[in-house]
């Protein structure tokens, strides 16, 4: 894998189904916004709650439509290597450049076994076809570490890349010390992305992105500044896009008639929120997830408008291409009326 801007591409549902259409127009959008390449179904593509069937279909289209325009990654990882073995299978027939194995959640495996017991067999059995490793414990209760991830990298010549979701600095930095100068680290928090691509001990090269779904271009120039060295200018792109990144996730106290509770509104809930009162094409999370708050969709907004305000050429591409007024929509109840709870 190579260095850049990557989209984790949402999956747009109209009711209950998946949207093709509107999957066509979001890809189109981030292929024309010069993303460097785009994730076909990982947790902001609610891979959870998408048949095995509806998964294979939303990579086949995302493979075809990105094939010679950008990189395509497919999300296949799961907490069943058979599984997982089967779907690599297939997006490597569809054309896949390369997978993305989350680390198996809930039945947590140990480090070692998620290297020799899950990874080790898909390295090996597609050894032309890029792996790279989803280290996320925060969603997944298991971590593939740093040590297994270089003993990884020295034996299978495809493996040489992780999406590093941990928020741990210093895990990122003994990931470097481990994999050597050449290895890939990737984001997979856009809010530190910044901080990882500038940080001397872990030179991350780039971002596996949420909030490229609704601004491409500014978070790929960001990237792509970063990686020119320009700090000066990657930090302005930084803060003017700081409050979209807050909102990967939104966390709010809320009153209950037996007191206070903290609601989060996890990923991608706040981005599809955001992408529907935008007008683009997103539809609803699907079961279990569900709506924000009143007081979170509040955050949502406020920071849309900020965004708006003070550095309106964020948003310009989403509003020239799917032809929408920001400004209307950001300030006109009727276009976020039915996406938040009236009650907790």
């Amino acid at each position: 894998m190579k260095a850049g801007c990557f989209t984790a591409l949402i999956t747009p549902f109209s009711g209950d189904t998946v949207d093709y259409n509107g999957l066509d127009r979001i890809v189109r959008f981030q292929i024309e916004n010069g993303i460097t390449g785009i994730l076909a179904v990982g947790t902001t593509g609610e891979s959870p709650t998408l048949s095995w069937d509806e998964h294979i279909t939303v990579i086949d289209a995302i493979a075809e439509k990105t094939k010679n325009k950008c990189a395509c990654i497919a999300g296949t990882g799961s907490n069943n290597t058979a599984e997982t073995l089967s779907a690599t299978e297939h997006a490597v027939k569809t054309g896949a450049d390369a997978v993305l194995l989350v680390d198996p959640y809930y039945n947590g495996p140990s480090s070692l076994e998620i290297r020799r017991e899950y990874v080790e067999p898909v390295a090996a059995a597609f050894p032309d076809t890029q792996i790279i490793p989803y280290v996320i414990p925060g969603r997944t209760g298991a971590q593939l570490m740093p040590q297994d991830l270089a003993i990884l990298a020295e034996k299978y010549p495809n493996m040489k890349s992780v999406k590093e979701a941990t928020a741990n600095l210093d895990n990122m930095r003994l990931t470097r010390k481990c994999c050597g100068p050449e290895f890939i680290i990737l984001s997979g928090d856009d809010g530190i992305t910044y901080d990882m691509m500038t940080d001397p001990q872990i030179k991350g090269a780039g971002v596996i992105s949420v909030m490229s779904n609704i601004a491409p271009k500014a978070v790929t120039d960001m990237v792509a500044l970063l990686n020119q060295g320009n700090t000066a200018d990657a930090e302005k792109l930084m803060k003017a896009m700081e409050p979209l990144f807050n909102l990967v996730s939104v966390k709010t106290t809320e009153q209950t008639a037996y007191g206070e509770v903290v609601c989060k509104a996890r990923n991608p809930l706040p981005a599809k929120t955001l992408m529907q009162i935008l007008g683009m094409p997103a539809g609803p999370c699907r079961r279990p997830l569900g709506k924000l708050t009143k007081t979170g969709l509040d955050k949502v907004l406020a920071a849309a408008r900020k965004v708006q305000s003070e550095s309106p050429d964020i948003l310009k591409p989403a509003a020239d291409f799917f032809n929408i007024d920001i400004d209307e929509r950001l300030n006109n109840e009727k276009y976020w009326e039915e996406l938040y709870y009236r009650a907790y």
